[in-house]
């Protein structure tokens, strides 16, 4: 494939707002995960709460967008001079050749949870002033971010668990080399919800303390909230460093509706792919950027994948262990902290992790490594077997 430059990115995680603040809590070892207190939920476990989101305002014009969703949305926006770089490349190619392409599990649900708080008595009916359309449909964060830059060309989400902000890379990378668009807004958003807290307590799979990606202890996930995006071009920034998105893997294996394939098989097929696209061998590969979410199906599948294409030859961590699990946001979030390790030549090491599990046979990261990774892999993989490898390089 052609190559699609990162002309700008930025990302708002429970770690802190944009690029530096994400890196430095990243090279200090530190964790943004809090015991779960969120509206009216007190469970057992851990979360990443993004600091701030309901103090961010939509414009007034906007105002019928209101969710927390889009809320934690354009409080990414505004990081990292990213706005200013959305309003350069519409500038550069108009309005209706820059698309948006988003991914989200959540979208508004909160504000369908609250709604359903003041619903008639009699009739059952939820308020007036309740805007499904804008709010919980999950077309919602990509209808306020097309709204926001009035853009007009193609803007979709895509919904597919946990793959979702990863596998919207392929959509624009489609669509750009179909000559119908020259830019792209691509990432996502996921916020807190009761549905996903009780949802997931319900599977027993949230973690009692902080999650362990790849320990022998771990016990499951520390849901977050994230918000994360990047701009997309073929052409090659100015700056030093560019990073290019020059492989992309996807496959739906849809073994299980939550559970992986216990040997791996769709994240093999995706890493498989990633690499074939990018023209790469699996020696090549300086770095992955694990989804290795902790619980002790998933790491293990994902683990018995890894080990079977590269072996214990290439540097892995997952970085879920400082930001918590962002579902729908979890692919932007890595990537973009992918981008990162490679800009600052640092491979992250997994925290919270004491002990790596020693029957997944791969080369576990716990400590940061000063390296130079300039071809780095990033797992996401999703419910139901939906999954996305991307391949990201520095020219």
């Amino acid at each position: 494939m052609q190559p699609i430059y990162l002309s700008q990115y930025t990302l708002a995680t429970c770690l802190g707002l944009g690029r530096s603040a994400n890196w430095d809590a990243v090279i200090q070892q530190k964790n943004g995960l809090v015991a779960c207190e969120f509206e009216t939920v007190k469970l057992p476990t851990y979360i990443g709460k993004v600091a701030d989101v309901e103090n961010t305002e939509l414009p007034a014009r906007l105002s019928h967008h209101l969710c927390r969703n889009n809320q934690l949305a354009l409080l990414a926006l505004q990081q990292d001079h990213f706005i200013e770089s959305v309003l350069d490349a519409i500038h550069l190619y108009g309005k209706h050749r820059v698309g948006v392409f988003l991914g989200t599990s959540t979208s508004g649900i909160l504000s369908t949870e609250v709604a359903y708080r003041f619903r008639n008595s009699e009739t059952g009916a939820l308020p007036e002033d309740f805007k499904y359309a804008q709010t919980h449909n999950t077309y919602s964060v990509s209808g306020f971010v097309r709204d926001y830059f009035e853009l007009e060309g193609p803007a979709i989400s895509v919904s597919s668990a946990c793959s979702s902000s990863a596998k919207v890379f392929g959509n624009a990378a489609r669509m750009m080399a179909c000559g119908l668009i020259d830019a792209a807004i691509v990432g996502g958003v996921d916020s807190l919800c009761l549905t996903t807290l009780y949802g997931f307590n319900s599977l027993e799979l949230l973690s009692p303390e902080v999650c362990q990606p790849y320990g022998e202890n771990r016990s499951g996930i520390s849901i977050s909230e994230a918000a994360g995006f990047a701009l997309l071009t073929h052409e090659k920034p100015m700056h030093a460093g560019a990073i290019a998105i020059t492989g992309i893997g996807e496959s739906s294996d849809a073994h299980h509706m939550s559970s992986p394939h216990p040997t791996g098989d769709g994240a093999l097929a995706a890493m498989k792919q990633a690499l074939a696209m990018a023209g790469r061998s699996s020696d090549q590969v300086d770095y992955i950027n694990l989804h290795g979410t902790a619980t002790r199906s998933n790491d293990a599948a994902e683990g018995l994948a890894v080990a079977t294409l590269f072996g214990k030859s290439v540097p892995c961590s997952s970085t879920k262990g400082h930001t918590g699990h962002a579902l729908g946001a979890a692919g932007i979030v890595e990537v973009a902290l992918s981008a990162l390790a490679m800009e600052n030549g640092v491979i992250p090491g997994g925290i919270n992790t004491q002990e790596v599990d020693q029957t997944i046979h791969i080369n576990y990261q716990l400590k940061n490594l000063a390296a130079a990774p300039k071809v780095v892999m990033s797992n996401s993989f999703g419910f139901g077997g939906s999954n996305c490898s991307l391949l990201l390089e520095c020219p």
